[in-house]
């Protein structure tokens, strides 16, 4: 009944446009926080806020980019801040631009996944792949290396703590949200905290797979709520602080009485899609991506009794 099954819903009306081929960018890596430092995505499709984590052990990466070229930018990246040879890398969910990065790295980086995320690799990583690299000949050439994912050194199915070195980092599985495999990593020390994209600034979320749900959303975003983080780095756009977590909560909870209401008085699934994304992009002018309301809203539609 899902209308927004994982390749049915990225078609190119529903995303923003390449500017250009993307690439992580080097030499514009910011420290937000003592132990943490990120490359910002400049606003560009198809780039992730890269996050590095660094303690006197090891250095965690966060969402390495896509393809071989954005996992050398972010490994050259990273031996600018890091104490140490060793490396994690973490990835957010499963999509090419935050893990097939990977690519680039030696065979001693240590892959952590969440059970959940692993289980989305090995389903439809490599249909994503082939999706991606549909889109342009640059995407493709960017993706050429890609042929499979590396196994995970460790997988963990609810939440595991790595310590780096006087740096401990929480990594919690949280879906099924935008993804069945959502990962939010929390560096306690510096209460930073990289949300993926279950909270990001000024963008309605996408449901991207058919698990995708709201009230499963909204309990991830109480538990990444619970951890009181100062800096909030969504896998995309903008940073801030925790307000970007509310604002996802609240838009949700929200989303999910309309469509009650609407469903309740008798309209189908696709004019209460419709309505809904209209009447949501009037309320949140300032968001990207309005389309990805009629998504939600048709999910959301078919899980209501």
């Amino acid at each position: 009944m899902l209308a927004c099954s994982a390749f049915a819903v990225s078609p190119a009306s529903a995303q923003r446009a390449y500017q250009d081929i993307p690439i992580v960018s080097e030499g514009k890596t910011i420290r937000i926080s003592p132990s943490v430092y990120v490359i910002p995505d400049e606003n560009r499709r198809g780039v992730p806020n890269v996050g590095i984590v660094v303690g006197s052990r090891a250095t965690l990466v966060i969402d390495p980019g896509m393809g071989l070229k954005s996992g050398q930018a972010v490994m050259r990246e990273a031996a600018k801040v890091s104490k140490s040879t060793e490396i994690y890398i973490v990835t957010t969910h499963l999509h090419p631009e935050h893990t097939t990065g990977e690519v680039a790295f030696p065979p001693n980086a240590k892959i952590i996944r969440a059970v959940a995320q692993q289980q989305d690799i090995e389903e439809s990583g490599l249909k994503w792949v082939a999706e991606f690299s549909k889109r342009s000949p640059e995407l493709a050439d960017l993706l050429k290396e890609v042929t499979g994912f590396r196994a995970p050194s460790e997988t963990f199915e609810r939440e595991k703590t790595l310590d780096l070195g006087g740096v401990r980092v929480r990594l919690l599985w949280l879906g099924p949200g935008h993804t069945p495999g959502d990962t939010a990593i929390f560096v306690e020390g510096d209460a930073v905290l990289f949300s993926g994209d279950l909270a990001m600034k000024q963008v309605f979320p996408a449901f991207t797979s058919a698990q995708s749900r709201a009230d499963t959303w909204l309990a991830g975003l109480d538990a990444m709520q619970a951890l009181r983080p100062t800096h909030v780095v969504g896998a995309h756009y903008g940073m801030g602080g925790a307000s970007i977590i509310s604002a996802y909560r609240d838009y949700l909870k929200a989303l999910q009485v309309r469509v009650a209401e609407m469903k309740a008085q008798g309209k189908s699934s696709d004019e209460t899609a419709s309505t809904l994304r209209a009447e949501f992009h009037a309320k949140y002018p300032d968001w990207d991506q309005p389309l990805r309301v009629h998504m939600a809203a048709t999910a959301t539609y078919a899980q209501l009794p």
